[in-house]
């Protein structure tokens, strides 16, 4: 039995609602207000929630902003009001709410609505981020970051994503793309192949994602240029991503310039983790929150002593080696508190799994390819320090020609020590 909250201020409406759908054979409940909604929210986890958008203490549309914000949007939501507008009922979709229903309502139209909001599949289906932005945080560089998304929502020219590997580039991805809408995300250079069938022609009208654009061959650049007027004439929004250090590439030739110059009309650089490390706190409780949510694991808090340990870390990984942290530390955690002891072991657990010689300790909760570029990183970082920056001795001990070695390390981002032999 799908159980459905029903939030309004007005008893009356209450009462008619919880009676229609209690005849229906739904579990109803009831709130008059955003602080019985959520208490109902926290203890029942409800299928559905039917929300009024104007109530007295909070009003819907910012009680579904808190519950986007938290990654409480777990359930779809309804919002409900009898002095509506166009642009109220826009608002409440762009932010998360899966109908909007004007008062008063046919009794058909909330039959009808209500059945398809609970045939929907979860909001989190495999491969979509389960988070929000406001999981990146709101030190200064971040809020920059969110200013500048929010810029360029509207636009339809092309996004170009810098970022270092899981420092947050699928959630400002997925905050540009317009709901309701197409998404494609290939996996590998083969949706170039064929236009008319693959990945291009499967996100018409809506989003395509390509991760490490960098990472393209000389042919697949030059495929992927011939394909943007494709792109155009199917109405599709070019969202990438690359390492921070491809504009260097494309000044040494190394990344084709029509290329990047066509990618690059709208370009965000999304901050490393190790550049907000006070949000780390905040961060971390906050994917703490929604794996409770989500019941990967039981209900956990943090100490002070945990938060400050996990705020102390360099997190080469960014924000995906956090995720995986924070849910082995919750699941390692004898009670309801997570505690420095259970973070430390999960650090160290963390590093026996990926020894800090061989991967630098970074996350394997990535692509395929942003973990062989960590991965690849981490292995020249450590040959150029274990041989004490001489390049001579790196290109022998890698088994690469010199030449081709300085240019692995350009286009990894690798930055040479001064005392680097040239």
């Amino acid at each position: 039995m799908s159980q459905i909250l029903v939030v309004d201020d007005e008893v009356g409406i209450r009462e008619l609602l919880s009676e229609i759908l209690s005849d229906e054979g739904y579990d109803v409940r009831l709130a008059q207000n955003a602080a019985e909604a959520r208490h109902w929210r926290g203890r029942s986890r409800p299928d559905l929630v039917l929300l009024d958008i104007w109530m007295p203490d909070t009003d819907g549309i910012t009680l579904l902003k808190e519950w986007g914000s938290k990654g409480q949007l777990t359930m779809p939501v309804v919002m409900m009001s009898g002095h509506g507008t166009i642009e109220t009922a826009v608002e409440a979709t762009r932010i998360g709410a899966y109908a909007f229903l004007e008062k008063p309502i046919a009794l058909q139209k909330l039959l009808a609505t209500v059945g398809k909001a609970l045939a929907q599949p979860g909001p989190s289906p495999a491969g979509v981020p389960a988070y929000s932005l406001a999981v990146l945080g709101g030190a200064p560089v971040i809020v920059d970051l969110k200013t500048r998304l929010e810029r360029a929502r509207d636009l339809r020219a092309p996004v170009l994503l810098m970022a270092e590997p899981g420092s947050g580039e699928d959630l400002c991805a997925r905050f540009l793309h317009r709901q309701n809408t197409p998404w494609a995300a290939p996996d590998d250079e083969g949706f170039l192949q064929d236009a008319a069938a693959g990945a291009l022609a499967q996100a018409a009208e809506g989003t395509l994602f390509l991760r490490g654009v960098d990472r393209l061959g000389r042919d697949s650049q030059r495929s992927l240029l011939s394909r943007l007027s494709f792109l155009d004439q199917c109405n599709t929004r070019l969202i990438a991503t690359a390492h921070p250090s491809l504009a260097q590439r494309v000044a040494e030739g190394d990344f084709d310039a029509r290329l990047y110059s066509a990618l690059a009309t709208v370009t965000l650089r999304v901050p490393p983790l190790r550049e907000h490390p006070d949000d780390v706190p905040g961060m971390a409780g906050a994917l703490l929150e929604r794996m409770v949510e989500a019941k990967e694991i039981p209900p956990r808090t943090f100490t002070t002593a945990a938060l400050n340990t996990l705020r102390m870390q360099p997190w080469p990984g960014n924000l995906a080696q956090l995720q995986s942290v924070v849910k082995s530390a919750a699941l390692l955690a004898a009670g309801a508190d997570i505690g420095h002891a259970d973070v430390g072991g999960a650090l160290e657990t963390l590093e026996k799994a990926v020894p800090v010689g061989v991967l630098g300790g970074l996350s394997l909760d990535v692509a395929l390819r942003d973990a062989r570029d960590a991965f690849e990183r981490a292995y020249f970082e450590y040959h150029i320090a274990r041989e004490g920056g001489n390049m001579s001795r790196v290109a022998d001990r890698v088994g690469l020609e010199r030449t081709h070695l300085y240019r692995k390390l350009k286009q990894l981002g690798v930055v040479l020590p001064r005392r680097a032999e040239p």
